[in-house]
């Protein structure tokens, strides 16, 4: 169960690859990897704690006004982050900027509240926020590792290739369409190669 879990979080459903849900957050901070990271990781703790508490308190939300009341919810989560990025971490958080604030009105986390959690049992709720926010992340790693190395010649600071003339628009926002469609594009390719055989 858990095997089926994670390739649908990672693979089947990724919801930045295969999805292409929260795209602008992907292409904002992907130019570095300590970048992916955190954002990923500021995006799978909301999601894990907003799931949690829609999938307990689902019954007693009105449907007229349950949307709002994951907003809320998810903002909640969302404060607590930026608030624990700003204590522990003011360098990070000055990177990640205004796209911290901005994960209330993430699709994915919004999408997966209302999607999944709202339907289904806690535990279920607990292991879908795990697996989609570990592939948001991944996701969030791969592109970034590709902006970095390609845009700055580092990879967490360190330079990577001796001799290697980056390419600057790696780092710059057409850069971020370059790599995720470059990304996307493979991803597909083999999907359909799978298909057919």
């Amino acid at each position: 169960m858990i095997g089926e879990e994670l390739k649908r979080g990672i693979v089947t459903e990724n919801p930045i690859l295969i999805l292409a849900l929260g795209l602008c957050p992907a292409l904002a901070v992907s130019t570095s990897l300590i970048n992916g990271l955190g954002m990923g990781g500021a995006a799978t703790f909301v999601l894990v704690c907003s799931n949690i508490i829609v999938s307990l308190v689902k019954k007693g939300i009105p449907a007229k006004v349950r949307i709002p009341c994951y907003i809320v919810v998810i903002a909640t989560f969302v404060t607590i982050v930026q608030l624990v990025l700003k204590a522990y971490l003011p360098g990070l958080d000055k990177k990640l900027g205004i796209f911290v604030p901005l994960i209330v009105v993430n699709c994915v986390i919004l999408g997966r509240a209302e999607a999944f959690a709202s339907k289904n049992t806690l535990f279920k709720s607990i292991v879908d926020g795990i697996v989609m926010g570990l592939g948001f992340t991944i996701a969030l790693c791969i592109l970034s590792v590709i902006r970095e190395i390609l845009g700055s010649n580092k990879l967490l600071g360190l330079k990577f290739f001796p001799g290697f003339q980056p390419m600057t628009i790696f780092i710059l926002a057409p850069g971020g369409f370059f790599t995720i469609a470059f990304v996307m594009g493979i991803i597909n390719y083999f999907r359909q190669k799978k298909a057919k055989a």
